[in-house]
């Protein structure tokens, strides 16, 4: 090891690496995909999609009638770690509710109540995309 190589300095990644960085990007946003569909056909309008800044992004900003509606996504390939949900810690909660400040910021605040939603998406058995979101989440 050289001297600016500790034993968890970060290494290059490999091609399997970047396959399967690649594939978990285009199920991520197959997943964010198919949650803005289940809005829409919820009846909600979506209003901004991966809005980001410099202390990161939010996935899906929709609003129906005077409710705006923050949504995190979360998709994995199986819950063998745990439900997607499970994946927003309280830490992850705190960001999302300053980013959605950031945002109300950016325009113009709301008319209405807010709300933070959370979107579990797995592939289901038929090859498709089972979909389970949480209202009112935190």
């Amino acid at each position: 090891m050289g001297p600016d190589r500790g034993p968890f300095a970060r290494r290059p990644p490999t091609a399997a690496g970047k396959r399967a960085a690649a594939a978990k990007r285009v199920l991520g946003a197959a997943g964010e995909d198919a949650v803005a569909r289940w809005y829409e056909a919820a009846g909600y309008e979506i209003v901004d999609r991966n809005w980001r800044v410099r202390a990161g992004e939010l996935d899906i900003v929709a609003r129906r009638d005077r409710v705006l509606v923050f949504c995190e996504v979360k998709t994995r390939t199986s819950d063998a770690f745990g439900a997607p949900v499970e994946a927003i810690t309280r830490v992850k909660r705190l960001r999302i509710r300053g980013l959605a400040a950031q945002w109300l910021e950016a325009h113009g605040g709301v008319n209405g109540s807010v709300r933070f939603d959370v979107a579990s998406v797995m592939p289901d058995p038929h090859g498709g995309l089972a979909i389970d979101v949480l209202e009112a989440a935190f």
